[in-house]
């Protein structure tokens, strides 16, 4: 029983990350879909934007999106692979991150071929390129914070 709640504990969270980004992948959070939220609210802050402007705005913002949701995948992955624990003292053990930079970078590749079964997106290398370097950047940042709290 112990195990199974380990497995839980650990490897849940990092399930239910993984449904949701492929939920995130289907068509209602499409360009098309999301820029109907983000566009009007720039129009509303800033009424002289262009449509051009506009664009490129809610572009960068789904593009940071992608970064922000693959740092998360990488941080559970790496949670779960560490067997996370509070107040732990190991050392950092970048092979533990390599693990969930491998896991995340795959997941991205699998999410980018599921959105090319979706009508209104499209599967994209730098699609796969920007979630990767979402997930670097997350596991980078992780260690980093880590060295500055002494944790590792």
């Amino acid at each position: 029983m112990r195990k199974a709640w380990t497995f839980i504990y650990y490897w849940a969270p990092v399930l239910i990350w993984m449904v949701t980004i492929f939920t995130a992948s289907g068509d209602r959070q499409s360009f098309q879909h999301s820029s109907r939220i983000i566009a009007p609210l720039l129009h509303w802050l800033l009424p002289h934007l262009s449509e051009h402007t506009v664009y490129n705005v809610v572009l960068v913002f789904r593009k940071c999106a992608h970064l922000t949701e693959y740092a998360i995948l990488a941080f559970l992955v790496w949670r779960a692979t560490r067997k996370l624990v509070w107040r732990d003292k190991r050392p950092w053990q970048w092979s533990e991150a390599g693990v969930a930079l491998w896991v995340a970078a795959l997941y991205a590749s699998t999410d980018e071929f599921h959105q090319t079964f979706v009508p209104s997106r499209e599967g994209c290398l730098r699609d796969v390129l920007i979630d990767s370097s979402g997930a670097l950047i997350g596991l980078l940042a992780l260690y980093a914070l880590g060295r500055w709290l002494k944790f590792w």
